[in-house]
């Protein structure tokens, strides 16, 4: 079973710190809820987490199964087995969901072994719709231009597509509630909790008690100044929405 440590991360944007010293581990099979203010931090974890180039670790190390993956290309770090799903998935006009979903498995098979031939046509779309059967999803998805006109439903649906396609052992979920109607998180939330049925490690970033009636998470961590200030299991989430973040800006701002 993989494992994703993150030791003292320190990771500044332009030169400004916004993680000060973020400890969190995940093991495959577990769901982390990670909640907190606007400004803390939340979405920098995922981005660094997943090595984009303008979130600059300068302390500390991401460990993943032992290894420090911080100086590995975002492409690298997909095939150990990281995923994240955007909060604001990009459209690409021209390359439909299927031609993304069969290239991205291809490329992935020939790093890993240069004289692979890749998926063939029908192996992808047997695989494909027994996909999107599990996310309730019409087959006639598969053809249209990603995320192109997508609602925001249709975009999250999207992204737990790519991640039931891609099979990573570790996913982020970026706020993956965003945007959706009452059915559309049932659904896509169906499909995490299938998913992360033991052989898949989760974090769920949110700002709502409501995505976790549905993914339900045996750990929560409070966000707030660029670390983890408080962990717990399920009842934190379940304080939060009852409390606010007030009595968390009392005990943990700077100078209190």
């Amino acid at each position: 079973m993989s494992t994703l440590t993150i030791k003292n991360l320190h990771v500044s944007i332009e030169g400004k710190e916004i993680l000060k010293g973020l400890n969190l581990e995940i093991k495959q099979g577990e769901i982390h809820a990670i909640m907190g203010p606007n400004g803390t931090g939340k979405s920098t974890l995922a981005y660094a987490l997943m090595g984009h180039p303008a979130y600059e670790v300068t302390e500390g190390e991401i460990l993943f199964d032992g290894q420090n993956i911080i100086s590995m290309a975002t492409d690298e770090r997909s095939r150990l087995g990281l995923f994240l799903a955007f909060q604001y998935p990009v459209s690409i006009s021209g390359v439909t969901v299927a031609n993304f979903l069969r290239t991205a498995l291809n490329a992935r098979r020939r790093a890993d072994n240069p004289e692979a031939k890749g998926i063939s046509i029908l192996e992808f779309r047997k695989m494909l719709k027994e996909k999107m059967d599990l996310l309730k999803m019409d087959y006639a998805f598969a053809g249209r231009y990603l995320n192109d006109g997508f609602s925001g439903g249709e975009k999250k649906r999207a992204e737990i597509l790519q991640m039931a396609t891609l099979k990573p052992k570790i996913a982020v979920l970026d706020e993956t509630d965003s945007g959706l109607d009452i059915d559309a998180l049932r659904i896509v939330s169906d499909g995490v909790n299938t998913l992360a049925d033991g052989d898949l490690g989760v974090i769920v970033i949110t700002h709502y008690q409501r995505l976790l009636d549905y993914i339900k998470p045996q750990f929560v961590h409070i966000m707030f100044d660029g670390r983890i200030v408080e962990s717990s299991g399920p009842d934190l989430a379940l304080r939060l929405e009852a409390h606010g973040y007030d009595w968390v800006r009392e005990k943990y701002a700077e100078g209190a």
